[in-house]
């Protein structure tokens, strides 16, 4: 009795310390995680099951090779409403990599603008640059692309009284019509020229680099890296005869005909997500400024350095290592924002996928390719934007 006595306390304390120990408790809940995710994912999947084999709908990716039967007006490579669902689908991914290359190249240029201006000392810059943060930064994106679709390309001309442009390009409420360019036999060389010359630009700049910390001699490296860039592409054109030919747009009294022309919905869309996410980069770069130890810039004013060159030389590589890791967010939902795109009719991914559910039912399939494609491109530029800012790192001694 004596010896029962004493072992019952001391499994109540051992089965006590098992309850409050930290590692435990962390296993516990991690496995009820696990079973509880396990038990949601196995109800999804057999309610689908179920719900596919009630409605006869075929599961699979067999239908990307069907005929799509549905034409798409802007794309990049070879469609036609032959081709398949796949080829479609495949449209709007390289449409929407388009407008999230473009706009994130706009974006940056007139946030990094925008930014700067505001901490400009004239008072009309920075309050001009405040009004547009502010109005841009409140304002929903769906709102500024109709703005940019129905209240500024809509009111251009009719394609018969197009406004004409130098180099013989039209502009009217269907689009921007420019002569279309046609290579010849040889212009492949021209993109390796322009390859091989982006190559030996990083290796010159690296070796420019290790020359100026060995010796303190500054190479011009960027006259060279432009000059190699643009000139080998510019010889190689001229090597095999210049073969490029143009084909010029005509108006006539209902449309355009011949060039190529760029659709009010690509602009439309391309303006609104770069004015917009200009807004929220703009503050971003005013943060980074600011978060600059004034002693930087009082430290060059008296060294004598000019106060634009003190912002480009001194404070903004300072700045980027704060800059950085928020702007990789706005480059991923402007990336994200594109599928808006449908609103506007723009053929972007989630348009060309739309489309394709309704003709053929795959909603599981098609989310599925939806989700994948955007997961992908978000890692893929948040590796990119990590590797960039760890190259942008200062280095401590």
């Amino acid at each position: 009795m004596t010896d029962h006595a004493t072992s019952l306390p001391a499994e109540r304390q051992s089965l006590g310390s098992l309850i409050y120990d930290p590692k435990a408790r962390s296993i516990f809940f991690q496995v009820a995680t696990i079973a509880i995710m396990t038990f949601i994912v196995w109800t999804i999947a057999n309610n689908t099951i179920e719900n596919l084999a009630r409605s006869n709908t075929a599961s699979g990716y067999d239908f990307l090779k069907g005929r799509a039967g549905f034409d798409i007006g802007q794309s990049l490579i070879a469609y036609s409403s032959n081709s398949t669902y796949g080829r479609a689908i495949l449209v709007g991914l390289l449409n929407t990599l388009l407008i999230a290359a473009t706009g994130i190249i706009t974006a940056t240029v007139i946030g990094f603008i925008i930014g700067v201006g505001r901490l400009s000392r004239n008072w009309l810059i920075a309050k001009l640059c405040t009004v547009y943060v502010e109005a841009f930064r409140n304002l929903p994106p769906l709102l500024v692309i109709f703005f940019w679709y129905s209240g500024v390309l809509a009111t251009l001309p009719q394609p018969r009284d197009s406004l004409e442009l130098p180099f013989s390009t039209f502009l009217n409420n269907r689009g921007l019509a420019f002569p279309k360019p046609l290579w010849g036999e040889g212009s492949s060389v021209i993109p390796i020229a322009l390859l091989i010359g982006i190559v030996v630009a990083i290796i010159v700049a690296r070796w420019a680099k290790a020359r100026q910390m060995k010796t303190g001699q500054i190479f011009p490296t960027g006259r060279v890296a432009f000059g190699l860039i643009l000139g080998l592409p510019i010889l190689a054109f001229i090597a095999v005869g210049a073969p490029l030919t143009f084909d010029y747009p005509v108006a006539s009294r209902f449309n355009m005909s011949g060039g190529a022309v760029i659709a009010p919905e690509f602009v439309a869309l391309y303006l609104a997500l770069s004015f917009y996410t200009a807004a929220f980069i703009a503050e971003i770069i005013r943060a980074g400024i600011k978060g600059v130890s004034k002693g930087q810039t009082e430290a060059a004013s008296a060294l004598g350095i000019q106060p634009s060159t003190t912002t480009r030389l001194v404070v903004v590589p300072q700045a980027m290592r704060i800059i950085i890791p928020p702007l990789t967010s706005q480059y991923l939902n402007l990336t994200k924002n594109s599928s808006l795109g449908v609103a506007v009719g723009f053929p972007e991914l989630v348009s060309t996928g739309g489309t394709t559910m309704n003709q053929t039912g795959q909603a599981i399939e098609i989310v599925s390719i939806w989700l994948v494609v955007y997961l992908s491109i978000s890692i893929i530029t948040s590796l990119f934007m990590n590797w960039f800012n760890a190259k942008m790192a200062l280095v401590e001694r």
